[in-house]
This record gives C-alpha cells, structure tokens and sequence, in this order.
C-alpha cells in the first residue's frame, strides 16, 4: 500500500508539471522522457547510471546480458542517426533495458522476485524522472518569479567576506585546467552519486531486499523539497545578478572583480530564462550527502566523497553560480534532511524528533535573516558572519552527535562464569 501511494502521488505531481510546462509551450517531463525512446537523449551519462543502478537486483550473468543488450541498442541507434544525419547520442540502449525489465517484472516474475526487480526498475526510473522534473521546476521559476532577492543575499554575504567574488579570482587565476576540473566535477555530480550508492546497494541481489536507508533516498528529497524553495526565495546567483552573464537584467559588471556596494536592498527584476536556482544550494546539498554516505565506504570512497565536496563548494562558488550564504544554508538542509530520513528508517525518538526541529528552526532562521537583516549583516560583519558560522557548526556538531548515538552498538553483558564446584574425592 505505501509503494502504491508513493506510485500514485508521484504520478499525480508529473502529470501536474507536466501541465505546467505545456501552459508555458515547453514539453513536461513525461513528454520528454518518452521521446528518448527514440530521439537522442540529453544525457546519456544519466540513462546509462540509471540503468547501473537498476541492475543491483540482478545477478551476474544477468547484468552481463542487459548492458550487453543496452550497448548492441546504442550502436544500432548510432548508425541509423549517422546514415541519416540526425543528432548523435547515445542512452537510448540503457532507457530500453531499464523498460524491458520492467515487463520481465510483470510478465516473467513472480512473488518477491517481482517486487525486487520492479523496485530496481522503479529507483532507475525515479533518477532519470527526477532530472526531467528539474528542468522543469527551473522552467516554471523563472516564468513565474519576475523579480529576484539577489541583493539581499549579497548584502548578507559581507558578512561572509564575499567568498564568491574571492573563489571567482582563484578559478580564474587557475586557468583553463582548473576550470576543466571544477566544471568536470559540478556537471558530473550525480555519476559520483551512483558509484557511491552501488557500493551501498552490492548485496542487494544476494539479500534479496534493499537496505532501509541510502544515497539515493537522501538525494530524491532533496531535489523534491528544493525548488519549493526557489519558489519561496528567487535567487538567480552572481554572476547573472551582478556578472557579465546577467546581459542587461545585471545590477551592475562586478563578478567577480569588486564585490557589490553596501546599499539598501530590495527585490530586482531579471529575464524569464535564468532560473531562479541559487537559494539553497542543492549541488552543494547533494555534495554533502555523497560525503556523508561515503564516510561508511573504503578509503577510496572517503576520499572520493571530500574531493567532490570540496570540488563542488569551489566550482559553485568560482563559477559565480552561488553566494556564501547559500552554501550555508545548502549545508542544513542536507544534515536536516538526512537525519529525518535516517529517524524514519530507524524509528523516531525523542533526540531524532529534537535534531530534526532544530534543524528546519535554523535553516528557516537563515532565510528570514538573509531577508530582513541583510543590511545590518553587511554593517556589522564581524558580528553576523560568526553568528552564521556558529549556526550552521552547531547544526554539524549536533547531527555528529545524534548518529553517533544511532550507530553505537551497545556492549555485551558480561556474564560472570558459573562457579565450579569441588568433586568429592575418590575413595
């Protein structure tokens, strides 16, 4: 009954989008995901990890057979688009195999077997679903939030020390190589994703269940919650606001060479094709919760999980994408979030309940000071920029603290050994 409220409530919210779109005259995501049946995909890379991640509850020989199969379906799409010189790209093979198991589920499967197989081709399809649900969500706020609060968050982020106009001087000072890596690294963010969540789903096919809490869970949510609140708090980033990049919406050429002038804030107006995606930052969510779940993994995983995130905070502030206090408030979102999920997972008591409070109160606390404080917060930097690092390491330390509780393992009882008695003696 849950899977099938689940199932219904995530129909209901793509047809919704989906309507929205089409008022707008753009394609939904239902009908962009059904054209990668056959047209070129938009990303390939998406299709293919998608499909990785469905093949977790299969065996061996089985996950040898479906990307052999996806692959055979790539290069025979490839030749057809080369012969007749249509966009080349590759994905469809993957999107193909992923609907073929889905069929083999409910044809060819019974009992469990059905429901683990369904269940894998469902978190492949919910991947892929919740990138097309992006882009709309990107699409409708931008058409609908004319004006944007992006000077408020720049006057905030004085108390920070403008930390993007800094970062945005180290990119470019690095050149073309560190720009690769950082751009490498921020549009790649969901294949690191998977390669942690398929180390944290390998014993899925010979337990024959999914574990009650992972990655990809954490990474749903927070795509789902987020553009709620780019609807709430319009934020377009600096280099639009206040970068070459904005055209003629921009306040001013500063990004990310002079930081904006301490002013009165208030709401600007700005084009409808920039998405209002900055306020959180949901790459740098996304980041945290890949390093939270890596630290559970082998060395190279953790490794894996602290490059990305450290990656990531550098290439969404140098590229301009994101001011210092979204990263903050990206920060307790995710730690938030996290902890909610996992108290859901375990069942909820009173330190998850208290931790989850918490959170959301400090996080609802950083929008509204970076609404109507934002002034006094460039005035007095030496004063707020403290008081919001203290906010977000007291979030940190609490987190640390409650599953640290959560994951210890209470000691065994040690029993005394039993008393041995004297033998009579032999006579």
């Amino acid at each position: 009954m849950l899977w099938a409220a689940v199932s219904a409530v995530g129909l209901g919210f793509l047809v919704a989008l989906e309507i929205a779109a089409r008022g707008y005259g753009e394609p939904g995501p239902i009908t962009d995901q059904a054209r990668e049946v056959i047209f070129a995909p938009k990303s390939g890379t998406v299709l293919y990890v998608s499909m990785a991640l469905m093949m977790v509850v299969l065996t061996w020989r089985q996950r040898l057979i479906a990307a052999g199969a996806a692959i055979g379906i790539d290069i025979v799409f490839w030749l057809v688009r080369w012969a007749v010189g249509a966009e080349m790209m590759y994905g469809n093979g993957a999107l193909w195999v992923t609907l073929a198991c889905a069929v083999i589920a409910i044809t060819r499967r019974t009992g469990q077997e059905r429901v683990l197989l369904l269940k894998g081709v469902g978190l492949a399809l919910l991947l892929v679903a919740g990138r097309k649900t992006g882009y709309t969500w990107l699409l409708i706020t931008s058409k609908t939030r004319p004006m944007v609060l992006d000077p408020y968050v720049a006057a905030a982020d004085h108390a920070l020390g403008n930390p993007s106009w800094l970062a945005g001087r180290i990119v470019a000072a690095t050149g073309t190589v560190g720009e690769h890596v950082l751009d490498f690294v921020y549009i790649q963010l969901a294949v690191a994703a998977v390669l942690i969540a398929l180390y944290q789903l390998r014993n899925v096919a010979a337990e024959g269940r999914f574990p009650g809490h992972h990655l990809v869970r954490t990474f749903l949510v927070i795509g789902l919650l987020g553009p709620g609140i780019y609807m709430i708090y319009p934020v377009v980033g600096p280099v639009f606001a206040y970068g070459a990049d904005g055209g003629a919406w921009a306040v001013a050429n500063l990004w990310p060479d002079i930081p904006p002038p301490v002013g009165t804030p208030g709401p600007i107006p700005f084009d409808e094709i920039t998405p209002r995606n900055c306020m959180p930052s949901l790459h740098t969510a996304w980041a945290t919760a890949i390093f939270i779940h890596s630290l559970k993994g082998p060395p190279i995983l953790r490794f894996a999980g602290g490059f990305w995130l450290i990656a990531t905070l550098g290439a969404t502030l140098g590229f301009g994408y994101h001011y210092g206090a979204d990263i903050v408030a990206g920060v307790v979102f995710t730690l938030t979030i996290e902890a909610a999920l996992r108290s859901l997972d375990r069942g909820w008591d009173r330190r998850g309940i208290q931790f989850v409070v918490y959170g959301a109160a400090v996080f609802t606390g950083l929008l509204a000071s970076y609404r109507y404080l934002s002034l006094e917060m460039a005035e007095w930097p030496w004063v707020f920029g403290p008081l919001i690092i203290a906010a977000m390491a007291s979030v940190i330390y609490g987190y640390v603290r409650t599953t640290r509780l959560w994951d210890r393992k209470p000691e065994p009882v040690q029993l005394p050994h039993p008393r041995r008695e004297q033998q009579p003696e032999l006579v």
